[in-house]
């Protein structure tokens, strides 16, 4: 087994790594000790849940694979012996699941035999075609989930060209907007040259008319005289 966890010895998360996959190193001999005083069903159940905790103390062992790189040189060496004891322990708990995996009469009970007779025959021809029906019934699953998932991804390749064309039409709006814009200054401009035009010739002509009314009544005043 492997040497017992030393904090000083690595990091926190290789050590972290390392205490889970402790745990599930005894889970997985606990479930391989109990396989042996199984058969039938229970022991194909067994033995599944085996398969999925040696999945995880595998991805485990990947994790802590890339944790070690990360620490220094003078403490790899222990490091690297403590994750070779673990990964013998997971490839010797690898080989005895396969070895219990191996033996059908075990998985399949009193119902297998090297030599079966004809109603043994028979029970396992139904139990193959049970298994094929089973299967045919996950492979429809799987094809409705494809079926599903092409349908999912259409609908969101649709919304994305959607949501370009939306996208589009901002942009013109905002365009169109920015020259409305340009339009209106424009305008405020020619409208304020008017009306400075506008005040000017109203001056003038104030102007022009007092000089008139003043030129009248300098020549009514010499009338006068």
């Amino acid at each position: 087994m492997a040497n017992p966890l030393d904090t000083d010895a690595g990091s926190e998360l290789f050590g972290s790594y390392e205490a889970e996959l402790k745990l599930v190193q005894a889970d997985l001999n606990q479930k391989l000790d109990q396989i042996l005083e199984l058969s039938g069903e229970p022991r194909k159940a067994a033995v599944r849940q085996a398969e999925r905790a040696l999945e995880e103390a595998n991805e485990l062992l990947d994790s802590m694979r890339l944790e070690k790189q990360n620490i220094p040189a003078n403490l790899k060496s222990k490091i690297n012996q403590r994750f070779r004891n673990h990964e013998s322990d997971v490839d010797s708990a690898k080989r005895k699941l396969k070895s219990l995996s191996d033996d059908r009469k075990a998985l399949f009970g009193n119902r297998y035999q090297d030599n079966p007779t004809s109603d043994d025959q028979l029970e396992q021809r139904q139990q193959l075609l049970s298994g094929t029906e089973r299967l045919g019934r996950s492979s429809g699953r799987l094809r409705e989930s494809q079926r599903i998932a092409l349908e999912t991804e259409d609908i969101g390749r649709n919304t994305l060209a959607d949501l370009g064309r939306q996208r589009e039409t901002i942009e013109n709006t905002r365009n169109t907007l920015l020259e409305s814009e340009g339009y209106t200054d424009r305008s405020i401009k020619t409208l304020r040259g008017m009306a400075r035009r506008m005040a000017t010739n109203k001056i003038i002509t104030i102007a022009i008319i007092t000089v008139l009314v003043l030129l009248i009544v300098a020549v009514i005043v010499s009338k006068f005289r």
